[in-house]
């Protein structure tokens, strides 16, 4: 995939950023900021290039202006890591309609942070008319929000209404997973879990790149409960987890069999917790698929909020080689080959 990259902006240029900023919170307070961290490269270059910044993003799913969702704390987050990389003046402005507002704040500042767009139901509906509002507020449109890749919102389209680049993180996330994409080596083994319904919509374009797609979270139980696909998918290439008796994680034989299929993948993507993660008497599936995960001789990718929290809680980030900012788009871009952010 060859995307033009941040480093070919022009310098000086009015710069609309799109940023991952769907960060978590814990008080108000932004509690992991790795996501922000990924674009710092990106701020970097385009301040050294002297171009003026509006950072658009969204985070949660607001209906209307929820106050609980707003950006203000993100932005503060950013602005103190900021400080650490380069010395930009910024400014947050709440209404994301206000145009001569925002065309002050960009004259007198390196860096303007726009408010939630999802406060507007224009965004998430693409509408013509928000798009083309967006693209009037800058010159160059650079995406560094891979997690979105695969949503044609407002923001995520604007590579259709500007000349379009390509953040350093956006970039480097497209190629590792194109490494499954391109001659992946074998076996390649998938393993599927959380409890997000859609995931299952992947499966059967998932059975036809992987040599074993494994299912575990809450996911076998929707299987099993709508007779998910019956002919459709493969069992020789699939293994659903059975479960414990209360639904909430992986049972001793699940843990057994899954193993068996780690150990001896060559290339092994990751996408979604293997049961009810968060509490400790149902985080045993997951820490358990981790570790083997993790002491496997294979490429691995892992993918998704709570795959990456797994992963950082038990201290593995080292023994993967690749962690993706997001399940969804993962997924979407190895079954279809593709992504609405640049087609």
């Amino acid at each position: 995939m060859n995307l033009k990259s941040v480093a070919e902006v022009p310098e000086n240029s009015r710069v609309i950023l799109r940023m991952d900023l769907d960060v978590p919170m814990e008080g108000g307070v932004v509690s992991d900021n790795s996501r922000l961290a990924k674009s710092l490269p990106t701020l970097k270059i385009l301040l050294d290039k002297k171009c003026k910044v509006l950072i658009i993003g969204h985070r949660g799913r607001p209906e209307g202006n929820d106050p609980q969702l707003s950006l203000k704390p993100v932005y503060a987050e950013l602005v103190g890591m900021l400080s650490e990389i380069h010395p930009a003046t910024s400014v947050f402005v709440e209404d994301i309609l206000a145009t001569e507002k925002i065309d002050a704040a960009v004259d007198a500042n390196d860096v303007v942070f726009l408010e939630n767009l999802r406060f507007t139901k224009s965004e998430e509906e693409n509408r013509e008319a928000f798009g083309n509002y967006l693209a009037s507020l800058g010159e160059v449109y650079v995406n560094d929000a891979f997690a979105v890749a695969h949503r044609a919102h407002a923001s995520v389209m604007l590579h259709k209404k500007l000349p379009a680049f390509y953040g350093v993180s956006f970039i480097e996330e497209t190629k590792k997973i194109e490494a499954v994409l391109v001659n992946p080596r074998r076996p390649l083994v998938v393993l599927l879990g959380g409890a997000k319904k859609d995931k299952l919509n992947y499966l059967p374009g998932l059975e036809k790149i992987a040599d074993k797609v494994i299912v575990g979270g809450k996911l076998p139980q929707m299987i099993y409960e709508l007779g998910f696909m019956k002919g459709e998918l493969s069992d020789q290439k699939l293994l659903v987890a059975k479960l414990k008796a209360d639904g909430l994680d992986l049972s001793a034989e699940d843990i057994a069999n899954f193993k068996v299929y780690i150990n001896y993948a060559k290339t092994i993507v990751w996408a979604g917790a293997m049961g009810y993660f968060e509490s400790p008497e149902n985080k045993k599936g997951t820490e358990e698929i981790a570790q083997a995960v993790a002491a496997a001789k294979a490429y691995k990718i892992v993918a998704g909020g709570d795959t990456g929290a797994a992963i950082n809680a038990l201290g593995l980030q080292d023994k993967i080689d690749f962690v993706c900012s997001g399940g969804g788009v993962m997924l979407e871009f190895i079954t279809r080959g593709s992504l609405p952010a640049w087609e």
